[in-house]
């Protein structure tokens, strides 16, 4: 079986990061995917936008987006689809559906142009690819 998930678009809104009691973090991201097409029959130009969310485990690649990541940024993104059940305040059950960029498998491309002058704002990065470990030369403790 096959949980793979590729999406390109931009952020709607600044990253996210929340810390766990453990010191983990999660980073979340809102991305903005538009397709566009022409309709056959008036010509016009017709477009749609699919929110899709994502879920950032891995450590360094939390700290890529933390530090790089701003909204309207375009990036790449590949992890698995997951989905999680909550409950809110009333009780009911809910479902959400994300992206999840975790262990080896999960991947963030940034898109666009190097900041100038030392800033870190906006689109950045110039399609950096931080690598499977989180894009740090930390040693692998195996």
């Amino acid at each position: 079986m096959l949980n793979q998930c590729q999406f390109i678009g931009n952020l709607g809104a600044d990253p996210e990061t929340r810390t766990f009691q453990n010191g983990g973090k999660v980073c979340n991201l809102r991305l903005a995917v538009s397709e566009t097409w022409k309709d056959k029959n008036t010509g016009e130009k017709k477009e749609r936008t699919e929110w899709i969310s994502v879920a950032i485990f891995q450590e360094g690649l939390v700290r890529v987006a933390e530090q790089y990541l701003r909204k309207g940024s375009k990036v790449f993104v590949s992890g698995k689809m997951a989905t999680r059940k909550w409950q809110d305040q009333a009780g009911n059950d809910k479902y959400s559906t994300e992206i999840v960029l975790q262990g080896f498998d999960g991947k963030l491309v940034m898109l666009g142009s190097k900041p100038s002058d030392g800033q870190s704002q906006g689109n950045t990065g110039g399609g950096y690819e931080p690598g499977p470990a989180g894009g740090f030369d930390d040693e692998i403790p195996f």
